[in-house]
């Protein structure tokens, strides 16, 4: 299953807490896939991944719009 959140025109740290919420929500294995507009968000995203467990299978930007996928961790 993949999960969508749209975080666009949220500053940190509410992508974060968005993700970090719906992933809550989700059975290992599944993943979210995030659209955020913060540039900030991409280090954060890979911190948050580091930090949890969880795995950022993606992690693009196109037109100004960072797109995340994150699997949660089992």
């Amino acid at each position: 299953m993949t999960a969508q959140l749209d975080t666009k025109g949220m500053k940190c740290p509410m992508p974060i807490i968005k993700a970090k919420n719906a992933l809550k929500d989700l059975n290992g294995g599944d993943e979210l896939r995030i659209e955020a507009t913060d540039p900030g968000s991409v280090a954060d995203f890979a911190a948050f991944c580091r930090t949890t467990g969880n795995d950022l299978v993606d992690s693009t930007e196109e037109g100004g719009v960072f797109v995340f996928v994150i699997r949660k961790a089992a």
